[in-house]
Formats: C-alpha cells, structure tokens, sequence
C-alpha cells in the first residue's frame, strides 16, 4: 500500500462519524484552514494549540471519517480537503461549516 494512508471511498462515508469528527474545535479548525487555503497544507504548519501526538490523533480522525485526504511530498505528510466528495455525500455541510460566521462563533479551547 505505500506511503499513503487508506481513506474512505464517498459510498463509506457516514454523517455520525463525520459529524462526530467536527465536534472537536481543534478538528473544525484544520477543516476551516484547509478551506481557507489556496494550497494543501503540511500538518506541521497549522495553527493548531496541540502537541505533535494529539494533533496526529486529530488528522487521524479527519482522515478517517473521510474530510481530509493525506498524502507525501517528500517526508511532509500534506493535507487536502476533500470538499468535493464531502459536498457529494453531503451537500452544504462543509460550507455551513466554513462560513465567516460559522468560523466566528468555533472559538478555539485553550
């Protein structure tokens, strides 16, 4: 299998485990990163309040639950967003999520 960690197919996709893994507010903040972004991102540079083996728990959590696809470029594991399929699967949760007001009222915990 490589390098690359397995993902969900969008028929695999459920709302509990999808809904279960934006409950998180240091999850709902690499989702709206990740969308604010005009490039994937490396999971060492997000503004994230966590330590490198919570925040691997976290992307692992994302990725499973089918909102986040990984991949290598060289040893920097990067993060899309998989707006797409999730939009397919379904339609205007991620944009009720990524919202600027969405985003106002997600305060991160400390």
């Amino acid at each position: 299998m490589g390098r690359t960690p397995p993902h969900p197919e969008v028929s695999e996709f459920g709302l509990q485990q999808v809904l279960e893994a934006l409950v998180d507010p240091v999850r709902r903040s690499i989702v709206t990163q990740l969308d604010a972004s005009d490039a994937d991102i490396k999971c060492g540079d997000f503004d994230i309040p966590v330590s490198k083996s919570t925040a691997t728990h976290h992307f692992n959590v994302l990725r499973e639950a089918g909102l986040i696809r990984q991949y290598y470029v060289g040893t920097a594991r990067m993060n899309t967003l998989r707006r797409d399929e999730m939009d397919q699967a379904f339609p205007g949760l991620l944009a009720a999520l990524t919202t600027p007001q969405a985003r106002a009222a997600q305060p991160l915990a400390g």
